[in-house]
């Protein structure tokens, strides 16, 4: 895999990203398309019609992402609807879609480590793409995500990064829908500025953002339409997987995990507690260590083809990211941590 690099206005950040990945956005939509009638019966066109709903929200909250938002459709030769409603497309699916995604924050020897597996529908996998992108107006920023969506899981050259959980839920709101506030924290200079995306600006349907930055703070924020459940580390570490457990947000949203969610946590938990060498640096490999452990599979923190789920319910390590938050270097390992030799290191220089 490679990067795609983007600069310019929004509008032609959003062009080139079209021009790119014209083909992997098409994909992408297909994707989509069978997802949303295989989890809540919608066609594209419903698709089309519930993601319409968000625009107002966007509008209010994050204006700018829209030019850049019409610039992708204008460089795939889609509509602007189509776009609008992948970039929504967590909202759409929310009550039966949950990924399986595994995250934590390590702060370690005065290093801030964050890091995930990013566990999904395996017809996405082609579709990962990585996208550095020096705006006008915003931090030089890396994310890892999905062709066609404005941002997912990464960095920025302040050393802010992010990551992502899926939470399972009925609850809808008011705020910015979940990749479009992604993409704010991304363009945040600083902790504050991240964590007021969730705070301030609001995100309109439940999911877990792990924040961290290269001085050392980290919070776990379960945000919601309502004010976040905030997770603070224990011991310099902050782990989630796909259930909420702030009270904060637990006496304000109900969730529906599925059953693996806190086995995978107490595994994380142990593993990043007794498994790593109590003295002595540690570096990449040994976080791609802990992702791609395979204890209690085939529901386990490296997630691999099951035959006994549902078809539409398989999901699978689409990749990996470790970040080096004070170094401001983020490794990706595209496919499952445990089997991919072909990684991608990016690194911002030193403020």
């Amino acid at each position: 895999m490679h990067i795609t690099p983007l600069s310019g206005s929004r509008s032609e950040i959003g062009e080139a990203h079209g021009r790119a990945h014209a083909g992997l956005i098409t994909h992408s939509l297909e994707v989509y398309d069978r997802l949303f009638q295989d989890f809540v019966g919608l066609d594209w066109a419903g698709a089309r019609q519930t993601a319409s709903r968000f625009l107002p929200m966007i509008e209010r909250g994050f204006p700018a992402i829209l030019e850049e938002m019409e610039g992708i459709a204008r460089g795939a030769g889609l509509d602007f609807e189509d776009i609008l409603t992948l970039n929504c497309r967590s909202e759409i699916s929310l009550t039966q879609a949950s990924g399986g995604c595994s995250a934590f924050a390590l702060n370690r020897d005065g290093t801030q480590w964050l890091a995930q597996n990013w566990d999904w529908r395996t017809d996405q996998l082609h579709n990962v793409v990585a996208l550095e992108i020096s705006g006008l107006d915003a931090p030089v920023l890396i994310s890892i995500g999905e062709a066609g969506m404005v941002a997912k899981i990464g960095m920025n050259e302040h050393g802010i990064g992010v990551c992502l959980n899926a939470i399972r839920s009925q609850t809808c709101g008011e705020g910015l829908p979940i990749h479009v506030a992604l993409r704010k924290i991304l363009e945040s200079p600083d902790m504050d500025g991240a964590v007021a995306v969730a705070s301030r600006d609001r995100v309109c349907s439940p999911a877990h953002f792990l924040i961290a930055s290269a001085d050392g703070q980290a919070a776990g924020l379960e945000v919601h339409p309502g004010e976040p459940g905030r997770l603070a580390p224990e011991g310099g570490l902050v782990t989630h997987t796909n259930h909420l457990y702030a009270r904060a947000a637990t006496c304000q949203v109900e969730d529906f995990p599925r059953p693996d969610s806190r086995p995978r946590l107490a595994r994380l938990d142990r593993l990043l507690r007794e498994r790593l060498p109590a003295e002595g640096e540690i570096g990449e490999g040994e976080l791609f260590a802990v992702l791609s452990d395979h204890d209690n599979a085939p529901l386990s923190l490296c997630r691999h083809f099951n035959p006994d789920q549902p078809p539409e319910e398989r999901m699978e390590t689409l990749f990996s990211v470790v970040m080096n938050l004070t170094q401001r270097r983020l490794t990706l390992r595209h496919g499952k941590p445990c089997e991919s030799d072909e990684s991608l290191t990016v690194k911002f220089g030193s403020e």
